[in-house]
């Protein structure tokens, strides 16, 4: 496996980061996870733009253009020859001291990782999965906005490990107020009596690329569907439930703390969009060239 790491390609096995690094020290700047499918980075525009807003929110600096990111995303799919892969793409606020003080940080870090990943097993798109409602409640935003995608996932770690002891292998993170916010890697989306919902980015939700292209679907079909506030009781009595996710993609629910949604199988709604989501998917993003020579933009 050949990682980009500050504008080379190294062997995995080479691939170090500096014990000092702010990133690793402090949880200290952004990410990305970006799917390949058959040699196309599905969305890729949209998450370098997210990639970007959330280091300008965290005053990163990336050392590199949204142009040349793009690039050296691209050459290192090529180098790694995966049609279908996990991108993760990681800048940090670069080596310092011990102290939190990001003037001490010279240089960030830029990382781009291209593997393989299987999150949920092909079955449970079939059957659907159970989730349990974790005790963790989401940071609130006059906290840490939730839309910066950052390297502290502290958060979401404590509340993925509340679910598992629950015995569900996803979790719903409500927020202070006690509504519904997000999944602790997914959105999530119910429909009820015929109308498509997911809770507003402003009740604690990132926003997801996954779920932008799920309601651009809904939108350009002839479901209804919103923004909207909901709660426990929302999730409880709808008709259908999902998650949504760049490892996600839609993932169909079929229980929310012990109680049944619908008919307790993925309902017609959510297989007609996991359908077309998985359509899109190899249409709508940028293609690699793997024969093209692999050129990486310089980082000063």
């Amino acid at each position: 496996m050949q990682i980009y790491l500050n504008g080379k390609l190294v062997p995995q096995e080479e691939a170090r980061v500096s014990v000092f690094d702010h990133g690793f020290l402090y949880g200290d700047g952004v990410f990305e996870g970006i799917r390949v499918y058959d040699g196309n980075l599905f969305r890729m525009k949209e998450h370098i733009d997210r990639l970007y807003e959330s280091a300008k929110s965290i005053a990163l600096k990336i050392p590199l253009t949204p142009d040349e990111m793009t690039r050296a995303t691209l050459a290192t799919v090529a180098a790694n020859a995966k049609r279908d892969a996990y991108i993760r793409l990681v800048v940090s606020r670069g080596p310092g001291d011990l102290g939190i003080d990001p003037a001490k940080c010279a240089r960030p870090t830029v990382v781009i990782i291209v593997t393989s990943i299987v999150l949920y097993p092909a079955e449970l798109y079939e059957k659907g999965i159970a989730l349990a409602t974790t005790s963790v409640r989401r940071i609130p935003m006059q906290c840490l906005d939730p839309r910066i995608k950052s390297l502290n996932y502290l958060n979401n770690v404590l509340a993925i490990i509340d679910a598992k002891k629950a015995g569900a292998i996803e979790g719903v993170m409500l927020n202070v107020q006690g509504r519904v916010a997000e999944c602790t890697a997914d959105n999530i989306f119910i429909v009820k009596n015929g109308w498509l919902k997911t809770p507003p980015e402003l009740e604690g939700a990132l926003g997801g690329i996954t779920r932008a292209a799920v309601l651009d679907i809904a939108r350009k079909t002839d479901i209804s569907c919103s923004e909207t506030r909901m709660g426990l009781h929302d999730l409880y009595n709808a008709d259908e439930c999902f998650l949504t996710g760049t490892g996600a993609e839609v993932m169909p629910v079929t229980a929310v703390d012990g109680r049944q949604i619908g008919e307790g199988k993925p309902g017609k709604t959510t297989q007609r969009l996991l359908a077309a989501l998985r359509e899109l998917r190899v249409k709508d993003g940028l293609r690699v060239d793997y024969d093209a020579p692999v050129q990486l933009p310089r980082i000063a």
